[in-house]
C-alpha cells in the first residue's frame, strides 16, 4: 500500500530499491507519527474539515494505535510503504471515511518532518538526562579523589603535576560545553513544521499556531519551504552536538585505556568490568572503553556522512533525505549507550595512590621548584638554568609539595563552580 497509489504499479524491483529498510526504522518514528497525527486530526476538526464525531473516532484510533506501539505489538509489514501508509491504512480499515479523511491538508514531505523533529527533541533530553548522570558522577569521584597525585603528560612525556580530581573533573566540566551544542541543537528541533505539506503550503485553512501547542513545540517554522529545507538541516544540526559529546568521551575512554595499562598504572577496574584473553591468563582488558572509544569515533563521522547526503540540494524535498535516517538512528542509540556504560563502569574505578614512588616521577615539580626559586628573587631565566644543571648533573631534589592557588589548579578545583555552571545551562 502507498499512498500515492495511481492504480498503476510499479516494478518490484523498484519498489525493493526505493523502500529499501524504511519500514524498520520508521518503526522508531511510529510513536511520533501517531502524535503528530492526533494533532493534526484534532486541527481539522477545530476548522470543521472533520466533524465532531469524526475528530473523536479519529483521536481514538490513534490513541489505539499509540498504545500498541508502546507495547510493542506494532509492526510495519512488506504490504506497506512505510509508517505513514500503515497507520493510514489502519484508521481507515477501522473507521472507513473518517480515516481516508486524515490526510487532508498535509503531505508525507511535513509527516516525516514532524516525526523527525519529536523524535529528535526527545532523544536530546534523554542524551541530556544521561550527560547530568555522568556529569555528576565525574563531580563525585573528582571530590573523593581530589587530593591524589596524577603525572601530566605533554607530547606524551613526563610534564606537571595533575591530580585525580583535576582530571574527572576536567571531564565534567567539557561536558557543559557539549550541553550548550545539545541545547542550541534542541532549539532547532524544537519549531512545529506541521502545515507546509509537500513545501509549499495549502489551500486549507489550516491552524498551524494549534498544532503547534498540540504538539508541545515551542514555535512555527513559518516559511513552508523553510520547514521543508529543516530535513537535512535539523540533522546535522544534532549530529553536530552528538558528535561533540562523542569527542569528549572518546579521549574520556582513550585516557582510561591509557592509564590502564602497566607502563602507566595509574588506574584499574574490578574483574567484573574487564575481559581476559584467550591464551593470555594475565590480561585484564579494557574493551569496554575501547568500544567506547571506537563506537564515539564512528559517531564524529555523522555530520560528514549526513553533509555529503545533504550538500547542494536545491530547496524542495528529495528521496535523498531517506538515507538520513540510516545514519542517525543508530548513532543516537550507540550514543546513549555510550553514556550509560561509561557510567556503570567509571563508579567502580579505582586509583593508585602511590604513583609518586617511582622516581621518574621527581621530575614532576621541576616547575614549581623553578617558580619557588623565583619568588625568592632569582630571575626566571637564572632559576631555569639552575634547576636544568641540577638535572643535568644529578642533583635535583624536588620538593613535591604544591602551592597552587589560581581558579581551576591543582589546589583549587573550583568544583562548586563547576556544578553552578552546568546547573546554569540546564536551566537554558
Amino acid at each position: 500500500m502507498k499512498l500515492w497509489e495511481k492504480g498503476i504499479p510499479t516494478d518490484q524491483k523498484i519498489d525493493l530499491f526505493t523502500v529499501g529498510n524504511d519500514r524498520e526504522l520508521d518503526l522508531v518514528l511510529a510513536k511520533y507519527d501517531v502524535l503528530g497525527s492526533i494533532a493534526h486530526a484534532k486541527m481539522l476538526g477545530k476548522i470543521n474539515i472533520l466533524t465532531e464525531k469524526e475528530t473523536t473516532d479519529l483521536v481514538l484510533a490513534l490513541e489505539d494505535i499509540l498504545a500498541q506501539i508502546k507495547q510493542g505489538n506494532f509492526t510495519i509489514e512488506a504490504a506497506f510503504e512505510d509508517v505513514h501508509s500503515k497507520i493510514e491504512y489502519l484508521l481507515t480499515e477501522k473507521l472507513g471515511e473518517a480515516g481516508k479523511k486524515i490526510h487532508t491538508a498535509r503531505s508525507r514531505n511535513d509527516q516525516v518532518l514532524v516525526d523527525i523533529h519529536l523524535y529528535l527533541k526527545e532523544e536530546i533530553t534523554s542524551v541530556k538526562k544521561l550527560v547530568k548522570e555522568l556529569f555528576d558522577l565525574l563531580i563525585l569521584l573528582s571530590k573523593k579523589h581530589e587530593d591524589i597525585i596524577l603525572p601530566g603528560y605533554t607530547h606524551l612525556q613526563i610534564a606537571m603535576p595533575s591530580s585525580f580530581g583535576m582530571w574527572f573533573s576536567a571531564y565534567a566540566e567539557l561536558l557543559i560545553d557539549d550541553m550548550v551544542m545539545l541545547n542550541a541543537s534542541q532549539k532547532i528541533v524544537d519549531q512545529n513544521p506541521l502545515g507546509s505539506a509537500a513545501g509549499y503550503g495549502s489551500s486549507f485553512p489550516i491552524d498551524r499556531t494549534f498544532t503547534t501547542q498540540e504538539l508541545g513545540l515551542s514555535i512555527l517554522k513559518y516559511n513552508s519551504v523553510a520547514a521543508q529545507m529543516s530535513r537535512g538541516k535539523a540533522e546535522k544540526t544534532v549530529s553536530f552536538a552528538f558528535s561533540g559529546l562523542a569527542a569528549t568521551l572518546s579521549k574520556l575512554a582513550m585516557d582510561v585505556c591509557l592509564y590502564m595499562s602497566q607502563n602507566f598504572n595509574f588506574i584499574s577496574l574490578p574483574n567484573h568490568l574487564t575481559t581476559g584473553s584467550s591464551i593470555m591468563p594475565h590480561k585484564k582488558n579494557p574493551d569496554v572503553f575501547e568500544l567506547i572509544r571506537a563506537k564515539c569515533n564512528k559517531i564524529q563521522a555523522l555530520p560528514y556522512e549526513i553533509t555529503l547526503l545533504t550538500n547542494n540540494l536545491p530547496s524542495g524535498y528529495h528521496r535523498d533525505f531517506q538515507l538520513l535516517k540510516e545514519g542517525l538512528f543508530p548513532a543516537i542509540q550507540n550514543l546513549k549507550s555510550c553514556l550509560e556504560i561509561a557510567c556503570f563502569s567509571l563508579k567502580d574505578i579505582q586509583v593508585n595512590t602511590t604513583i609518586l614512588e617511582d622516581k621518574k616521577y621527581d621530575y614532576l615539580f621541576t616547575v614549581d621548584n623553578l617558580n619557588e626559586l623565583v619568588q625568592q628573587g632569582v630571575p626566571f631565566r637564572d632559576a631555569y638554568k639552575i634547576i636544568a644543571t641540577q638535572i643535568e648533573n644529578g642533583e635535583y631534589e624536588p620538593s613535591s609539595k604544591t602551592t597552587h592557588t589560581h581558579e581551576g589548579s591543582i589546589n583549587n578545583l573550583c568544583l562548586e563552580e563547576i556544578v553552578l555552571k552546568m546547573e546554569s545551562f540546564l536551566r537554558d
